[in-house]
């Protein structure tokens, strides 16, 4: 795993004061702020409003005029509407809002959700086909039409007049559709282009009542628009903080039936709905039909107004939810596994793996998980006969569509942007695209190595998160893209106690420095990848938050990264350096002799923590790691290098086959049976006249 890049922010002390004494903030959200370049006064004030003046005309919109017109007189000659969506959270709520609105003016009209597994995303023709066939005679996209060239002459060929709303990049051309609106064309006149596409959705809605004030209608809509535009990770800044900020509100007392049946479900009807609860909490179940092709049962909850349906809706959508974690955590470890045995397939500049039928609602997901786990861009690719389904996910700085795009005589179809793609391969080109994309790695990043890196707003002490300055961080909610959670580091802490939680998927940590203990949890992290034990020293990046539980407020931390202090991560270079010197036969020292010299207890401990921990006679770890779990386990003094010289030793009398790769380790239990005198080992005998020199 590579290590990640802190980048820590210059503190603006000055700055942080004048914040808090003219704004009234405490002292850790003014830190944050002028850490982020918000030195004025006026200059934050103008960032933190949220007021409804950020809404802008819909009108600016290029063919919101158009796209009016058509409709209301759609609506006033009785045409039957049909609302085209899509499976995510963004496009089931822009197809609900819409429904929703059309419904509240009497108009028959229908959704269609296309099945992801099946169908894939965005407009087909056989969907076009059968909603003229059912009559009806105008179609609406939302958060998706954009690219639907061939489809949109279909649907004018067929004879049904279609209005495009949609958020993402455009071509240099449009698809021939009756009205294209569109934030990103480069032709609208809005200042603000990062709507979602449920935002584009409520801006028609916006623009089909101009009559009625703006706030009125965010007052309606706000709680699923907002909902949508969190889930599809926007950049929470101008007219969507204004969303986002009246939609959290409008959340924590939803007049939605089915959004305040899953907020009860999920028990977030006891405590402070924010926009994390939205990312974390709400929309992953929401997510979880689509991705398992289920997604009009995510549209019907949030379109009924029986409450019993309501309930059964969101249990379905919870159960969803837990078979979608369950395929995504099998896949997981079936990977990880895979790259354990294999290390080197992870040393690359990226990642491309592929599998027999794994789900392909949920490869998307654990891409993203590996490419932030390795800190390289991720593919995986799910195959089935001759074809591949894939997916990835890439990190800040490397543009995978364009690395994509440059490869696409190996794919048969391709799609996404710089972060997030979508494609389909041919079996018999795997090992070439493999092979491409590392290539186009290598050339556009040279010798720089591709590292996730880690915004850190400041450095802390424990005395400077209390709950009162934790609460004080509210003032610069809500948090999203463009306005991250803030991020601090904290130097130099103990690990007390590390327990595993929720089935060893996250690890919960006893943390203490200066003589105040704090939990902290590593979400996505399980004991069994944790690579620090009990007295630890670390240095550790995290975001802190208010925990509510059954009516008390507790401070937790969430932690980001984690890395051994500097003082053990020179002692383990330290000796590591005596290792290699020894090993390659070059002279060192008595004392460094001394200090890489194993005693019984240390061969006897590191052989059973072996022999006990083999997984199919193999077992995968960090060096660093190991030899402080066998230190944790027996209380002795074994170092980094006495570990790896004990293994060495093990080599030589083929109790084991130990395989090093940088920090990895691959170590085979070759079951050797019968007895051995180790003090006749040819290694510590060289080592002994070494300590004598």
């Amino acid at each position: 795993m590579k290590k990640k890049k802190w980048i820590l922010a210059p503190e603006n002390p000055d700055a942080a004061s004048l914040l808090a004494r003219e704004l009234h903030l405490g002292a850790l959200a003014s830190r944050v702020l002028a850490a982020r370049g918000f030195a004025a006064p006026s200059d934050a004030q103008e960032f933190l409003d949220a007021g409804n003046g950020h809404l802008s005309d819909p009108f600016l919109l290029r063919d919101m005029d158009k796209a009016v017109r058509i409709l209301k007189q759609a609506i006033a000659d009785g045409v039957r509407i049909a609302v085209y969506g899509d499976y995510d959270v963004d496009g089931v709520t822009a197809t609900c809002i819409l429904i929703r609105y059309l419904r509240s003016k009497g108009v028959d009209c229908t959704y269609y959700i296309p099945d992801r597994i099946n169908e894939g995303y965005g407009l087909n023709t056989a969907a076009i086909q059968a909603l003229y066939d059912e009559g009806y005679r105008l179609l609406i996209t939302v958060d998706s039409g954009i690219t639907a060239d061939e489809e949109a002459l279909y649907a004018q060929k067929i004879g049904l007049p279609v209005i495009i709303t949609d958020h993402h990049e455009c071509k240099d051309t449009y698809p021939c559709a009756e009205a294209v609106v569109n934030p990103r064309r480069p032709d609208s006149l809005g200042h603000f282009r990062e709507l979602a596409g449920v935002g584009v959705a409520f801006k028609l809605i916006c623009a089909m009542e101009a009559h009625r004030p703006a706030e009125d209608l965010l007052d309606e809509y706000a709680d699923i628009v907002a909902l949508g535009t969190i889930a599809d990770v926007m950049p929470v800044l101008g007219e969507n903080r204004t969303i986002v900020t009246k939609g959290l509100e409008r959340i924590q007392n939803t007049r939605n039936a089915g959004l305040l049946a899953l907020i009860q479900k999920l028990g977030l009807d006891q405590k402070p709905i924010t926009a994390n609860s939205v990312s974390f909490v709400l929309a992953p179940r929401i997510n979880a039909a689509g991705r398992l092709g289920e997604a009009s049962v995510a549209a019907q909850l949030f379109l009924t107004q029986d409450w019993e349906e309501a309930c059964q809706l969101a249990e379905i959508l919870c159960d969803q939810n837990r078979r979608r974690q369950e395929e995504e955590n099998a896949i997981y470890q079936q990977i990880t596994a895979r790259l354990e045995q294999n290390p080197d397939i992870a040393h690359g500049k990226t990642l491309v793996i592929w599998g027999e039928d794994w789900h392909t609602g949920v490869i998307g997901i654990v891409a993203s998980r590996l490419a932030d786990r390795f800190g390289v861009p991720c593919i995986l690719i799910s195959l089935s006969g001759d074809s591949g389904k894939g997916s990835g996910r890439s990190i800040k700085g490397f543009n995978l569509y364009a690395a994509l795009e440059q490869n696409a005589h190996l794919l048969e179809r391709f799609g996404g942007h710089e972060l997030a793609v979508g494609l389909t391969v041919d079996r018999s080109n795997l090992h070439a695209l493999k092979e491409a994309m590392e290539t186009y790695a290598i050339v556009h990043t040279g010798d720089e190595e591709t590292v996730p890196c880690i915004a850190v707003d400041c450095t802390v002490e424990p005395r400077n998160i209390s709950l009162h300055e934790v609460r004080g961080l509210n003032a610069l909610e809500p948090f999203g893209m463009g306005n991250p959670q803030p991020n601090f580091l904290m130097e130099n802490v103990r690990v007390e106690e590390i327990t595993p939680i929720s089935h060893d998927r996250h690890v919960k940590m006893l943390l203490e420095k200066d003589g105040r203990s704090f939990y902290g949890f590593a979400f996505g992290m399980g004991s069994r990848s944790c690579p620090f034990v009990r007295d630890d020293k670390v240095n550790l990046v995290f975001s802190a938050e208010m925990n509510y539980y059954r009516g008390r407020e507790s401070l937790q931390l969430v932690v980001r990264d984690v890395q051994w202090a500097p003082e053990e991560e020179r002692a383990d270079q330290r000796v590591l350096e005596h290792f290699n010197r020894f090993m390659a036969g070059e002279p060192i020292t008595a004392e460094e002799a001394i200090a890489l010299s194993p005693c019984k207890n240390d061969l006897v401990a590191v052989f059973r923590h072996v022999k006990a921990n083999c997984e199919d006679g193999v077992l995968c770890a960090s060096a660093r790691t190991l030899y402080r779990k066998v230190r944790y386990e027996t209380g002795s003094a074994i170092n980094l290098g006495k570990l790896l010289i004990c293994l060495e030793v093990f080599n030589e009398f083929k109790f084991f086959d130990t395989q090093r790769t940088e920090d990895d380790l691959i170590i085979t239990d070759l079951n050797f049976r019968g007895k051995t005198d180790i003090n006749g080992s040819v290694l510590l005998r060289r080592l002994l006249e070494c300590t004598k020199a």
